[in-house]
Parts: C-alpha cells; sequence; structure tokens
C-alpha cells in the first residue's frame, strides 16, 4: 500500500510538472535590418525566470505555471519592450520581437541612451559576456579621438604602442614577427619586403567597423602568434539611405616654415600613381625618365571622402545591403636632425644634419554586399583597394670617415607605391537549431614598387660650400629600381555544434571543429645601376640641386662616366619566396555553472617555407627551407565573480616564423645603415599565459587589471653585425627570452547628466613590463656564418618599452535639433625601447621614451552637416635615439615632426 501510494504520489507530480509552459523565440536587431541580436536580456515581470538571447538572437525560458505574464526584452543602448501573453498549462508560446534603438517613440517603449553596437557599450558588453578575452576599438570611440587611420588606432589600446615613422605596432613589447594582421578573420599579406604584416597605417578607420586585439591566444587564431592579432571589421552598411561627401585640409608646422622652399623629387605624381621603371636599353644610353633636378611644392594638403549605402528587401525574409567609401589624402611632413653611425667608443664614423621632406597619399575604395536569404543563411561579398605613395628627398650633410678632410653631402630620393587588392566572400549558415556553418575564402595582392631611388654624393673642402661629386665605391651615385608582389590565397571553415541544454533550453557546450589554409607567394627583383665616374671630373665644381648638368646622354657618350650593374646585365637581383599552412583545428566551450566556463582548444598546423635567391653576396643563386609540425594546445576559463564582475585565465603554445626578406641572402643599403638576411634564421616557440579580472560598473565603464607572461625559445632580434659599420642582420641570439608584466585600463564617466545631454568621461589604459632574454654570441657563431660577438649577456627585446600610457578625456554636449559638440584630449607616452643590439663593445641602440598630446573637436550644427577640427602632436616632443655608453648616452639619430593642424567639413545628404 505505501508503494502504491509513493507511486501515485510521483504521478501526480509529474502530472504537475509537465503542466507548465515554455516560452521561447528570437530577437531581432532593427537597426541592422533585422539582424539576430545577441546577449539581450530577456526576463519574466515579477518572476526570477530569464534569459539571454544566443548569437543567433534565440532564447527559451522553461517551467513558467500557468498564468498571466509580461514578457521584458532590452538591450543596453536599445528600448525595452513589455509584452504581456497567456500561457496555458503544456503550452509553448512563441514571441518574436525586434528592438529599435532608444529615441524611437514607440508604444510600450523605456527610452534609453542611443548606442549601435559599433559604440563602446556595446563593444564592453561583447567582451563582458564572451568567454574570450576580447578588447576591441570601434568607430565610435575612433572619431572621439580623431583618429584616421588603424595603426594610430591600436596604438590607443592596452599594451600597444606605435613605432616611430611607420605603420607597426608593438604589442606587449613585441614587435612585427610576433603579430599578425587580418581583415574580417581572413590574412593579408604585407606591403614591405622587410616587415610579416602590412602597413597598418595605410588602412583609413573610414572603412572600419571595429578593430579588435586578440592577446590571448585560441585554436581559431593562426599559430604564428606571440604578441597578438589584429583583426579589421570592415563597415556593414545596414541602413535604408546614406550618402555623405566630407572635405578637409591639413598643414605640418615644419612643412609651412620652410618659407616655400620644400623640395621633393621629380617623377611621382600628385595623386601618388605612377607609371614608370627601367628604361630601354639602360647600360648602353643614358635615358632614365625623371630628372635629378628636385621640384618645389606648396606644402597644403587636403582630403576628400564619398560615403554611400542603401539596403533592399528581397522576397519575404531576404535582404541586400551595399556600401561603398572612396577617398583620397595627402600630407606634407618635415623634420631636421642628427643621423649618426658611431664606434664602439663612440667616435663618428658618419654624423650628419639630416633634413627630410615628405609627401604622402592615400587612396581608397571599398564595396561590401551582404545578403541575408532569411534568419539563418547570410553572405557577405567585400572588396578593398588601397593605393598608397610614400616620397621622400632627404639631405645628409657632415662627415664620412669614408671621405676625409671634407665635407660630405649625400641626396637620396625614394619613392614607393603600395598598391592592394582584397577579395572576400564569406558565408553564416545555422543548419539546424544546433549546428551551424561559418566558411570564408579570398584572394588578395599586394604590389610593392619603388622605382627610380636615387643617389648622389658630393664633397666640399671645410666650411667652402662648393661641392663637386664624390666617390669612394662605385655604388656612391646610383639610381635602383625594387618590386615585389604577393598573393596569397586563403580560406577558413568551421562547423559547431551545440549540446547539453540546461533546465532552462539553453545550450550548455558546444564543440567546434575547423580548418584554414594560407597559401602565399612573393616575387621579389630589385637592380641598381651605378655610375662609377672619371677621376678627372671630381674635382668639378656642381650644383647640387642641378645634376643633370652632368648625368646626361652627352657626358655618358664621352666616357665622363659609364653605368654598371653587380653582375655586367640588366638581370635583377631575385629572391622568391613560398610558405604553405594547413591547420585544423577543434575546441569545446562548455559553461559548467552560472559562473563558471572554459574553452579548451588544439589546433594542428602543417608549415612550409622556401626562400630562393639570386644576389651580389650569391650571384650563383641558393635556397633554404624548412618543414615543420606544430602542435598548439590552449585554454580560456572564465570565472564570473557577480552580474558586473569576471575573472579570466588563458594559456598557450604558439610558434613565430622568420619571414621571407630576414632569411633571403639579400643585401639593402640605406645611408646610415644595411640590412642584411640571414638564411640559417628558424622559427621560435613560445609558452604564454594570462590572468584578467574586470569589472563594469556600468555600462559604458569599466575597470580592469591583466597579468601576463611569455616564455620564448630560440627568440629573433636584430642585430648589428659590425663596429665599423651599420650592418643589421636578424639572429637567433639566444636559447630563451620572457615577458612579463601588468595591464590596467580605466573607462569612467566623471559627469553625466540624466538627460545625456552634457557628458564628461575619461579614459585610462597603462601597461608596465619587462622583458629580459639570453644573449649567446657561441650560438651565433655555430649556427650562422657571422663572426659575433655581442657586448651584453642579457638584453630586452628589441622594440619593448617597460611603461606604455594611453589617457584620454572627452566631454560631450548634444544639442536639441540633433547637433552635438565634442571635443578630446588624448595623451600618449612610451618609455625608453631598444631599438638594435649592439655588438664588439659597441652599446645598445635604445630610443628614448616620448609622450604625444592630441586635441579634437568634432561638430554637428544639424542632423546633415558637420565641421571637425584637430591638433596633433602638440607638444612637439623631439624624437631620440642613443647609443649607449660606459661614460654617457651618445645620441645617434635626433628630430621633431611638428605640430599638424587639420580643418574638415562633412555633409550627409
Amino acid at each position: 500500500m505505501k508503494f502504491k501510494l509513493i507511486l501515485l504520489l510521483s504521478f501526480f507530480s509529474l502530472l504537475g510538472f509537465s503542466q507548465t509552459g515554455t516560452v521561447s523565440g528570437t530577437i531581432l536587431d532593427k537597426e541592422y535590418n533585422d539582424e539576430p541580436l545577441p546577449f539581450a536580456n530577456v526576463s519574466v515581470k515579477g518572476t526570477s525566470k530569464g534569459a539571454s538571447t544566443d548569437e543567433n538572437g534565440k532564447y527559451t525560458i522553461n517551467n513558467l505555471e500557468p498564468g498571466n505574464y509580461t514578457l521584458v526584452i532590452g538591450y543596453v543602448g536599445y528600448e525595452t519592450k513589455e509584452i504581456p501573453f497567456t500561457l496555458s498549462a503544456g503550452e509553448t508560446k512563441v514571441i518574436n520581437e525586434t528592438l529599435a534603438a532608444s529615441g524611437v517613440q514607440l508604444k510600450d517603449i523605456v527610452v534609453q541612451a542611443t548606442v549601435s553596437k559599433e559604440k563602446e557599450t556595446a563593444l564592453l558588453m561583447e567582451q563582458q559576456k564572451a568567454i574570450e578575452m576580447k578588447q576591441s576599438i570601434g568607430s565610435q570611440e575612433l572619431s572621439r579621438k580623431g583618429i584616421s587611420d588603424v595603426a594610430t588606432a591600436v596604438a590607443k589600446t592596452t599594451g600597444v604602442s606605435k613605432q616611430e615613422g611607420s605603420g607597426n605596432v608593438y604589442v606587449r613589447g613585441l614587435g612585427d614577427r610576433y603579430n599578425s594582421t587580418s581583415i574580417n578573420g581572413l590574412p593579408v599579406p604585407s606591403n614591405n619586403p622587410e616587415k610579416k604584416n602590412i602597413d597598418l597605417g595605410l588602412f583609413s578607420t573610414d572603412i572600419v567597423e571595429y578593430i579588435s586585439i586578440d592577446k590571448v591566444y585560441s585554436s581559431r587564431i593562426a599559430g604564428d602568434f606571440a604578441g597578438g592579432n589584429i583583426n579589421i571589421s570592415s563597415k556593414n552598411y545596414k541602413g535604408n539611405g546614406l550618402f555623405e561627401l566630407s572635405l578637409g585640409s591639413t598643414i605640418n608646422t615644419n612643412a609651412v616654415n620652410q618659407n616655400g622652399d620644400f623640395y621633393l623629387q621629380d617623377g611621382p605624381s600628385y595623386s601618388g600613381f605612377t607609371n614608370y621603371g627601367i628604361p630601354s636599353n639602360p647600360l648602353n644610353a643614358y635615358n632614365f625618365e625623371n630628372s635629378l633636378t628636385p621640384t618645389n611644392e606648396a606644402p597644403f594638403a587636403g582630403n576628400i571622402g564619398l560615403r554611400a549605402g542603401k539596403s533592399y528587401d528581397i522576397g519575404e525574409e531576404g535582404r541586400l545591403s551595399l556600401f561603398a567609401n572612396a577617398s583620397f589624402s595627402n600630407g606634407f611632413e618635415y623634420r631636421e636632425g642628427i643621423n649618426q653611425v658611431l664606434s664602439a667608443q663612440g667616435a663618428e664614423i658618419k654624423s650628419f644634419n639630416q633634413k627630410r621632406y615628405t609627401y604622402k597619399t592615400n587612396s581608397t575604395g571599398m564595396f561590401n554586399a551582404n545578403y541575408k536569404l532569411n534568419n539563418k543563411h547570410k553572405l557577405a561579398y567585400n572588396f578593398l583597394f588601397v593605393n598608397s605613395s610614400n616620397q621622400s628627398k632627404d639631405t645628409y650633410f657632415g662627415s664620412d670617415r669614408d671621405y676625409e678632410n671634407v665635407d660630405l653631402l649625400v641626396q637620396r630620393g625614394t619613392y614607393v607605391q603600395n598598391t592592394l587588392f582584397v577579395n572576400q566572400l564569406l558565408g553564416n549558415h545555422e543548419v539546424t537549431d544546433k549546428i551551424d556553418f561559418d566558411w570564408g575564402v579570398s584572394y588578395n595582392t599586394i604590389k610593392s614598387d619603388m622605382p627610380d631611388r636615387t643617389q648622389n654624393k658630393l664633397d666640399s673642402p671645410i666650411g667652402a660650400n662648393e661641392f663637386s661629386l664624390a666617390m669612394a665605391t662605385t655604388t656612391d651615385n646610383h639610381r635602383y629600381f625594387q618590386n615585389l608582389t604577393e598573393n596569397e590565397a586563403a580560406a577558413n571553415l568551421a562547423l559547431s555544434y551545440k549540446f547539453k541544454e540546461d533546465e532552462d533550453g539553453n545550450n550548455k557546450g558546444k564543440i567546434t571543429l575547423g580548418y584554414n589554409g594560407r597559401f602565399k607567394k612573393r616575387d621579389f627583383e630589385a637592380t641598381q645601376f651605378n655610375f662609377p665616374i672619371l677621376s678627372s671630373q671630381l674635382d668639378i665644381i656642381q650644383d647640387p640641386n642641378n645634376l643633370d648638368t652632368f648625368f646626361n646622354q652627352t657626358n655618358y657618350s664621352n666616357g665622363l662616366f659609364s653605368i654598371t650593374t653587380f653582375n655586367g646585365t640588366t638581370k635583377p637581383q631575385t629572391y622568391n619566396g613560398e610558405q604553405n599552412i594547413h591547420a585544423g583545428f577543434g575546441s569545446v566551450e562548455y559553461k559548467f555553472n552560472d559562473k563558471l566556463s572554459a574553452i579548451v582548444g588544439l589546433r594542428f598546423e602543417k608549415v612550409f617555407q622556401r626562400v630562393d635567391w639570386k644576389t651580389q653576396l650569391d650571384a650563383t643563386g641558393g635556397f633554404n627551407s624548412f618543414d615543420r609540425n606544430e602542435f598548439l594546445p590552449n585554454a580560456t576559463v572564465k570565472y564570473v565573480l557577480n552580474d558586473k564582475q569576471n575573472l579570466r585565465l588563458g594559456a598557450s603554445k604558439t610558434y613565430t616564423l622568420p619571414q621571407f626578406k630576414e632569411r633571403a641572402l639579400f643585401i639593402y643599403e640605406d645611408v646610415t645603415e644595411v640590412k642584411i638576411g640571414n638564411p640559417y634564421l628558424y622559427p621560435s616557440e613560445n609558452y604564454n599565459l594570462d590572468l584578467k579580472w574586470e569589472f563594469f560598473p556600468k555600462n559604458d565603464e569599466v575597470i580592469s587589471l591583466a597579468a601576463f607572461g611569455k616564455y620564448i625559445l630560440n627568440p629573433i632580434n636584430e642585430i648589428t653585425l659590425a663596429s665599423s659599420t651599420n650592418d643589421i642582420s636578424f639572429i637567433n641570439t639566444g636559447d630563451y627570452g620572457y615577458v612579463y608584466g601588468l595591464e590596467v585600463e580605466i573607462r569612467k564617466n566623471i559627469f553625466k547628466a540624466e538627460d545625456d545631454k552634457n557628458r564628461l568621461s575619461a579614459g585610462l589604459n597603462t601597461s608596465i613590463m619587462k622583458t629580459e632574454q639570453e644573449l649567446n654570441s657561441e650560438k651565433v657563431r655555430n649556427e650562422t656564418d657571422y663572426n659575433v660577438n655581442l657586448t651584453d649577456s642579457k638584453a630586452g627585446f628589441t622594440g619593448a618599452s617597460n611603461l606604455l600610457i594611453n589617457a584620454d578625456l572627452t566631454y560631450n554636449h548634444n544639442f536639441k535639433n540633433e547637433g552635438n559638440v565634442m571635443g578630446t584630449f588624448a595623451y600618449s607616452y612610451y618609455s625608453d625601447r631598444l631599438y638594435a643590439l649592439g655588438v664588439e663593445q659597441k652599446g645598445n641602440l635604445v630610443d628614448k621614451g616620448l609622450g604625444t598630446l592630441d586635441f579634437i573637436l568634432k561638430t554637428k550644427l544639424n542632423k546633415k552637416f558637420g565641421i571637425d577640427f584637430s591638433a596633433k602632436n602638440i607638444l612637439n616632443p623631439r624624437f631620440k635615439r642613443v647609443q649607449e655608453n660606459s661614460t654617457e648616452d651618445i645620441t645617434v639619430l635626433s628630430y621633431k615632426k611638428g605640430v599638424f593642424l587639420n580643418l574638415g567639413v562633412n555633409y550627409q545628404f
């Protein structure tokens, strides 16, 4: 009887349980053309029942008793909807809703601050919700800080600094070879023969929706990683119509203060597009196209930009969104200062006063097409074209040990044109409620040309200021032509499966399996035409600004100079690189409870790299290759302390590849330094550990503290090969090195009115780090052909600063007519950092610490018309590179960049 009673009670309990109901549905984003809205909050009013939408906008709330309820749906910066509903016993109620940004007056809406997912609050929410450690900077923050290019944008994030005079960045003290760059998750080739990564300064922030910086490794990222992966998410327009025109003008105070004397080389066009190269029959006639007489330009720059977008409904669920951007900008710069090479004892080997006149252009075109077939299937095509040019006219005046008892004048004109084409096709598919399939393919091409770099040397009796042509070697007077073409195809495939639902119907786990492939080929060639001069002509006075009077066809025919190459023919020096990487990866993401989640992954990569060369250092030609298998485990753990605080831990193994140019036996000569490849260079291995605490006081505020450490086997460095010259190469300089440090980030509102008309906010991020590596001269001698004696047995990593600071203060005021004014002061600082390691008792080269201050003022007079002003590098600090010495550091490079002033207007039709 007792057993029957228990069985009867159990039956009624089960019957009662089966009579509970469920509410589920999909939440869409009106601002993004009804795309799924992840991380929206859905709750049943007056109860503890609730859920967050997943990445597909879906939610499920189980175990509701029959009755009348109100469903509350909200998302930061969007409207909040309250929807009454009645639930019957055993019923599954489906409630689908679409949320719009706040400020739209609809029934049952609670108005909040206007925000979109590319803005700071949305990125902070994604950072808080994700298991992986994320750091992003969106287009709102880019605009607020007046940032015009991606390199500067990345340098505003915690633990990242930008190399002076370039678009190369250092992440946690680790430079170019330790980082990687992608667009929409797919790789892009480099524009620089010496660099792994493309110059991030080429990318205008007009094409950016947000930039993410992954400093903690996960299986989806390529294994050639130690510092960080920088991913540019291209602008994805989803509105109903946009057409915007912007105009602006920029001046550099150094450039305009040259009293109308701003000199550039002849040949390159104002637009940055050129089409000239090696002339026909160059060894038997002097018929080079460009004059050696410099041109005088007015150093006033400008920019123009057009943006347009439109979306179209296709069928009942389909939507096609188109976006295009076209822009052109240019800029003039001038700098002057010391540039010299010293011996180990500090004696001057080369000592110049350098003047550099620079003209830069950037032309960008982008087209995106995003087609949503329905909420489960999406396709996207991205096309990007970037053409950039950098033209510099350099004069070096001073002394050179090879030219005794004279003043030496070196003139060099350099022009580089980079043309990048990016083509991407991507797809996202929800196969079932549990299975998703994402894919992407790309084909990219970069062409980098240095046509007709010119160099001439002249000397004068000390103080006489009357110059004649000089020649210590046959290469002193030359024209140089360089061409690089790199093609890269890539593919990403990822299949994910969700498993194990909890009592509320939410999936606790996800398994992801995928494949990545990268196939890169580089062709490089360079030809230098040297002009040996008849000795009797070396005493004839010449006008340095009119050397066409000597270097011409008549004087060549008369034998006053000749034309030679390294091999006596027009066949160029060459090196070719091939790199193929096949990668398979898998990861398991699991939520153990409301507080503890983790992702564990493993990536396998098969890496093949080969470099072939035929150069002046090896005229018969040679090659070097390696084939490696890399197993890369990784794990990330997230622990939720409370609804505003997280604790995260990440650990991984990665590797670092040497680059083609670093391994090719090729020599590149600058005026004060020479770089030589090292065929014996091989990859490093990296072990990474991260611990991070983060606190989100409000939806637009964050306070975080992170500790990190990296242990690197066989680190690669640039070192000086000899004390009498400034020859630099790339070497595995020791068995190990390590990096450790702390990162702090604070974003806080100092004052914020309830109606959000007035706001004063501040941001601060700082990194304190320590880098150290073993230096082993015997290892270098055993593994290479270089007989090197490193000055020290230990040193930091090249490019690393012990302290990085970024701070900003922003005031924002909104007007009633949809206008606003926003002013921002932004400050950045990096402490001393190592440029190159010294040898043979010669001290290290160190870039001294430097701080910059910018002011940005952006106004919207009304909804359509805006005026912007910026003043950058206001403090105009002096950049200084020193050679460490036992008694005192000696300056080897020094200059000021000047202040950059910009005024622009924009109008949205």
